[in-house]
Parts: C-alpha cells; structure tokens; sequence
C-alpha cells in the first residue's frame, strides 16, 4: 500500500509528470516523463492506467487523485477534450464495489460541475454519472425529475437522439431504483421527443412506456398515455387493446381478454396475471365509486370477484391507495364513498368539474352577501348605540 499521494504546485505539466511518477510507483506501465506532445496525450497515458490506484489506494487518496485528473483535464479547450472526457468516464464506471463507486461519483460530479454550461461534454459526462449512480444507488444524488433534467442542459440542450438514449437510461434506472412514478414521467417525456413524422419509429418507447405504466402497481392513471403520438400508433394492436382496457374497462373485459390472450400477456409481454388481477380491481372499485356513494359488501364482492371473507382487507388495500376516500361501516356492511380520483378525465369529469365550480361561486357569492348583511346590521347597531341618550 503506497502512502497518500503528494502533487506540488505548479504548471499543469507538472502535475501531470507528478500523476505519471505516482502511477508508475503503483506498477502501472507509463513512464515518468512528461510527453512531448503536450498535456493532452500525457491526459491520455494518465486516464490509460488511473484505474490502478483502484487496488492500491484508500478511498479519501483515490479522491484526491481523481480530483488532480479532473482539474487539469478542464483546462483543454472543449473541441480537443471529447476522448480525453469519454475515456475518464469510461473508466470510472468500471470501478468495482460500493466505496470506489461513491468516490467515482464525486470525481465525476465535480467534473460536470467545472465544463462550462455550454460545453457539449457535460451530456457525456452526464450520461456516466447515471450510470454510475446506478451501480451504487444513488439515483436522487444527480436526478431529481424531467424540469431539472431540462434546466442542466439549458444552455447547451442535447441532440433530440442523446436526449433519447439519456431519457431510455433514465428510465431502467428509476425502474431499477422502484421509483415508478419518476420512471413514467421520465417515459412521457421520451415520447413526448418524437412527432408525428416520426411516431412509426417510436414503437419500441410506446410498448416500453405501456408495458412499464401496466406492471408498475403503483400507477394506476393511464389515461394520459392515451393521448401521446407513438402510443396512438399502436392503436388496433393487443398491446393498444389491453392499455384501454386498464384506461376505461371494469374487471371483466381483463379476464375476457386474458383468457383469449393469455400468452401474449404473460409470455409475450411478461405481466403477472395475478397482479394484473389486483390493479384491475383496484382500478374497477375506484370506476364504480364514481357513480355509487355508497357501495354494498355484496355488490364489492359480485362486482370484483373477490370472496366474502376478503371484502373488508380489499376496502383496507385501497384506503391505503388514498385514491378513494371512504369509510367503511362494518355493521352495515358496506363502504361510504366521499371522493375518488377519476381512472378518465374527459367531457364528462369537464362539466362535471364546470358544475362544481358553478356551485361552489353560487356558494361563495351566498357567503359574501350573507357576510354584508351581518357587517350592516353591526354597523346600524353601533350607530344607534352612539346616538342613544346617556342614562345617569
């Protein structure tokens, strides 16, 4: 185990011959002068063999290390910088275990932090750093949704085809990470990227988007995806098909399709029927509280198939939802609706949101009104007091 790294000040040439006398004291097969071509090709020797300090070096040296490539490898002017960036990376991560993952994380995260806004590595360096964060979980240290994503690009914004790949990683990492809700969002914005010129080539996305939004039990409006250009389409395909039904069937067209369809969703698309089974019921209950503020045990139990002795802990899974709000009432055997979130949201929820609205002014302008009649009555009250004659 060599002994913590020491760099003197001075130019960036000689920190770089210091780099290469550390490096070749670890074995690594560089020679201990500086290249006579410049900084660049002596960057090039230097990230050739870094990984070597991976065995050799303690966690806080390795930093230290990493930090010194970082702080000279900022200095080459960014048309000369592309391989000198993209191989720093590469080696980074490949750094085995969790500890040596962290520290590659940092070094990689100061190095975005030091490109200027409008260099064109930062997506690269980016792109790793996604990578990275993967491997050591640590996803919501450099992602924390689309609107930020958006903001550290917005001087310098990625190809539409880098957005993409950036957007598809993003995507099995937060899957990876059970972060469904950021996945679908980060899905939506993929392919939100593509037109309507070019939606045929999106398909792959589109059963991605569908397939990730149906399996995710957690995600239970679907209605949106409805609307974007490469699921449309899909539309007459069975994967089309089977997203409808999630959007705006009860749990009978389910099983009728499942039953004529059962290879194509279990085999081909890999969904666990049972599961699909208990989002289907989730997704019918929340349907006919829409419609029926007060719901038997019985019709609970006709409608969703479920067996008498499992009606209540049904009622108590989607409570915990929080996508209806109830009280179940034991002794009667049934559930009181007060509100539930819309499986759709079209014409209908519109007027009937108009008409709430429309009511609830009507309310207001009724409050308002009342409020002026107490304040005039006060008013005419105390005035009276002030003229009355003092008594003695």
């Amino acid at each position: 185990m060599q002994g913590p790294a020491v760099f003197m000040d001075g130019t960036t040439e000689d920190q770089a011959q210091e780099l290469r006398i550390y490096f070749k004291s670890l074995g690594a097969e560089i020679s201990e002068e500086k290249s006579p071509r410049g900084i660049e090709d002596d960057l090039h020797k230097i990230i050739g063999v870094c990984d070597a300090c991976f065995k050799e070096g303690n966690e806080a040296e390795i930093e230290t290390i990493l930090n010194d490539i970082v702080s000279i490898m900022i200095l080459v002017p960014t048309e000369r910088a592309e391989n000198i960036v993209l191989a720093f990376c590469e080696k980074l991560t490949k750094a085995p275990g969790y500890k040596l993952g962290l520290v590659c994380l940092k070094a990689l995260w100061l190095l975005f932090q030091s490109l200027p806004e409008d260099s064109s590595m930062r997506y690269h360096v980016y792109y790793h750093l996604v990578q990275i964060a993967r491997n050591v979980d640590q996803v919501k240290a450099v992602y924390n949704g689309v609107d930020q994503l958006k903001q550290q690009f917005a001087t310098c914004p990625p190809a539409n085809e880098q957005m993409q790949k950036l957007l598809r990683l993003l995507h099995e990492v937060l899957l990876g990470c059970k972060q469904g809700e950021q996945a679908a969002a980060v899905m939506v914005e993929l392919l939100g990227t593509y037109t309507s010129e070019n939606a045929s080539a999106a398909r792959e996305d589109a059963q991605r988007c569908i397939l990730a939004a149906l399996a995710d039990p957690n995600t239970f409006l679907l209605d949106p995806l409805l609307a974007l250009k490469p699921v449309r389409f899909l539309e007459g395909e069975l994967i089309h098909d089977l997203l409808l039904i999630f959007v705006q069937e009860k749990l009978p067209a389910y099983l009728e399709f499942h039953k004529d369809h059962k290879e194509f969703v279990e085999s081909n698309l890999g969904l666990n029927h049972e599961q699909n089974m208990k989002k289907m019921r989730l997704l019918t209950f929340m349907q006919l509280a829409e419609t029926n503020p007060e719901m038997s045990f019985q019709t609970i139990q006709n409608e969703l198939q479920i067996e008498e002795d499992k009606v209540e802990s049904f009622i108590i899974d989607v409570l915990k939802t929080k996508l209806v709000r109830a009280r179940m009432d034991q002794a009667g055997r049934k559930v009181l609706v007060s509100s539930t979130m819309h499986r759709t949201f079209g014409r209908p929820q519109w007027l009937q949101l108009r008409d709430l609205l429309a009511a609830w002014k009507t309310n207001l302008s009724g409050v308002q009104d009342g409020m002026k009649s107490v304040a005039a009555a006060q008013m005419e009250l105390v005035a009276a007091k002030s003229k009355a004659p003092a008594v003695h």
